[in-house]
């Protein structure tokens, strides 16, 4: 287990930095709610029933982006779901937010601008590096102690992430504390049964890599989307390249070719490809074919059949641990949910330690209305899950480990 020091040893009336990860899908130029809001709301909350001044850093995008904005409507959606007040300063570590940050009451919460705004923020530095910055001097000054909560940030080095444990007495907050505790599981957890993987996505790259990194410690995985049909391809299958006006195999194919090759060689009786895939037919409707059928693709399978979820149940249904990285298929749209909400279904039922992770796949599970208690964590990380499950490090992390150990 992590031996970084928790909110639980903060001590009391504490003028907290808190960082968090609220960034948001954009629309219409405002940021829209989500899980991520309704998680960190739990660590900001107690931290100002505690009675902490509590300041908030975050980020939105990066710079040159679309998405890149002010966190002006964050603070908003924040407050609903602490359930008291956010004020929000339009300055990060200028002389607006540190009077403002000075003016805190016991209880009150600052949510301060974008940290991508600030030139210290954003390259990948090493801690000391951004230790030194004016940034994080600056604020650090201000506060009597800081609490990172971003755990899903927590594989960047940048200044908000990593310079502040270096100044200031740290803490994890409650998202950082439980993501870590559930996705290190898999490395560090004995379990009794089988463990599964059901792996999937757009992102070939990352999920190859974890089943490479992870060879002795997953019984079977389960295999769809992208990955999935690029695996039917190396045993021998006309799918998994790109038709026109495609962008999604041959390159991550060129690229991890020998990978995929390597593992289905050396894991073979411990992968299950799809038997079936599903696309849409001539009527607009879901039309389903087997594999062993498929002569030439024609066609773009955004989905895998019920022949391969009826398949895929059993094996989950006797395991003792089930990760999930990636969905099966394009779930947003109804008609290709039935892979990924199957296997859902199949673990929610299922008496067993379950992750799922990766924040597309969470989203299934509200749009489906399937019960996030049935499972035993629901990821908001990305990066960091996958960072996580191949066992590399997370910089984040490490900052806090060594500010306990100090």
């Amino acid at each position: 287990m992590s031996t970084f020091a928790t909110i639980d040893d903060l001590p009391a009336d504490s003028r907290v930095l808190v960082r968090l990860d609220l960034n948001s899908p954009i629309e219409d130029g405002k940021p829209q709610d989500n899980r991520r809001f309704d998680r960190h709301a739990e660590t900001v909350r107690e931290l100002a029933e505690a009675g902490h001044r509590v300041v908030c850093l975050a980020h939105q995008g990066r710079p040159g982006r679309d998405d890149f904005t002010t966190l002006a409507g964050h603070a908003d959606i924040l407050a609903d779901h602490v359930g008291r007040a956010v004020g929000f300063v339009d300055d990060t570590y200028g002389e607006e937010a540190l009077a403002a940050i000075d003016g805190l009451d016991a209880g009150e919460i600052l949510l301060l601008e974008n940290t991508r705004m600030c030139d210290d923020e954003l390259p990948e530095e090493s801690p000391e590096t951004k230790a030194e910055t004016e940034f994080v001097r600056t604020l650090a000054g201000h506060a009597d102690a800081y609490v990172n909560d971003a755990y899903s940030a927590a594989h960047r080095e940048h200044a908000s992430l990593v310079g502040f444990p270096l100044v200031l007495p740290s803490y994890a907050g409650r998202v950082m504390e439980t993501e870590y505790e559930a996705n290190t599981a898999i490395a560090t957890r004995e379990f009794d049964g089988p463990v599964t993987m059901v792996v999937g996505g757009t992102k070939a790259t990352d999920v190859i890599g974890v089943m490479d990194a992870l060879d002795d410690r997953v019984d079977r995985f389960l295999l769809g989307g992208v990955a999935g049909e690029l695996f039917l391809r190396a045993a021998g299958h006309p799918v998994g390249h790109d038709l026109e006006g495609m962008d999604l195999f041959d390159e991550q194919w060129e690229r991890n070719r020998e990978l995929i090759e390597s593992v289905l060689d050396e894991r073979g009786d411990a992968i299950r490809l799809a038997s079936d895939l599903a696309y849409e037919g001539e009527d607009g409707g879901r039309a389903e074919v087997a594999v062993e059928d498929i002569d030439e693709k024609r066609e773009a399978y955004l989905d895998v059949g019920a022949a391969t979820v009826d398949g895929y149940e059993p094996p989950i249904r006797e395991s003792d641990a089930v990760f999930v990285k990636g969905a099966l298929g394009v779930f947003e749209d109804e008609r290709f949910a039935d892979g990924t909400v199957g296997v859902l279904d199949a673990i929610a039922e299922t008496d067993c330690f379950s992750v799922v992770g990766g924040g597309d796949t969470s989203r299934a599970i509200e749009m489906y209305g399937l019960s996030e208690d049935d499972f035993s964590h629901v990821s908001i990380a990305g990066g960091a899950y996958i960072r996580a499950l191949t066992g590399e490090p997370l910089p984040a992390v490490e900052a806090l480990e060594a500010a306990a150990n100090r």
